[in-house]
C-alpha cells in the first residue's frame, strides 16, 4: 500500500508506505516514552525518593503502611483521599478541596495508572504514584487543570474498600 501526503498546490507530497508510516509513528512514540521516563527519573532524584518501583507498563510507585487487609481486586469499590500534582508541584486536584475519589476498580472512569496501582494496595495504605501521560490523561489532558501530555503524581490513602 502507498500513502500520499496532501499539501498545497504545487507542493509535492512525500510518498511513503504504510509500513514506513507505522515505523515513524512507533519511533515518535518511543522517543516520547523515553523522554517521559527521563523526566520521571529526574523527579525521583530531585525528591530523593527511594525504592520506587516500576510495574513495567510505565507506572512508578511507592506504597507504605502495614495492614492485614487483602489486596484490592478488580470489582472492589474503593474510596481514596488523594492529591494530584504535576511534576513541578502544581496542585491540580485534591480531596481536601472536594470529596474522596470513589470508584469500582477495573471498570474505568479513572486513570489507567490509578487502577493499576489499586491492585497493588490494601485498605489503610498510602502511596505515591507517578503516571506518565499514556497512563494518565494522554495527549489531550483532562480539559481542566491537567495539561496535554502531562505526567501526574498521585498521593493517595486508601480509606475504604468494599469487596465485590
Amino acid at each position: 500500500m502507498l500513502l500520499v501526503a496532501c499539501g498545497n498546490k504545487g507542493n509535492k507530497g512525500e510518498n511513503i508506505t504504510l509500513s514506513e508510516a507505522k515505523n515513524r509513528l512507533q519511533n515518535v512514540n518511543k522517543a516520547l516514552v523515553d523522554k517521559d521516563k527521563e523526566l520521571i527519573d529526574a523527579y525521583i532524584e530531585r525528591h530523593k525518593l527511594q525504592n520506587v518501583q516500576n510495574n513495567g507498563a510505565g507506572l512508578f510507585y511507592l506504597i507504605w503502611g502495614e495492614t492485614a487487609d487483602s489486596l484490592i481486586k478488580n470489582g472492589d469499590f474503593v474510596s481514596l483521599d488523594y492529591k494530584i500534582t504535576l511534576l513541578d508541584g502544581t496542585l491540580c486536584y485534591s480531596s481536601e478541596n472536594s470529596k474522596p475519589k470513589e470508584f469500582v476498580v477495573g471498570y474505568g472512569g479513572v486513570e489507567a495508572g490509578l487502577e493499576m496501582a489499586m491492585l497493588l494496595m490494601r485498605k489503610g495504605q498510602r502511596g505515591k504514584l507517578i503516571l506518565p501521560p499514556h497512563l494518565a490523561h494522554g495527549l489531550l489532558g483532562d480539559n481542566g487543570k491537567i495539561p496535554p501530555r502531562s505526567i501526574i503524581v498521585y498521593d493517595v490513602r486508601v480509606k475504604n474498600v468494599i469487596a465485590k
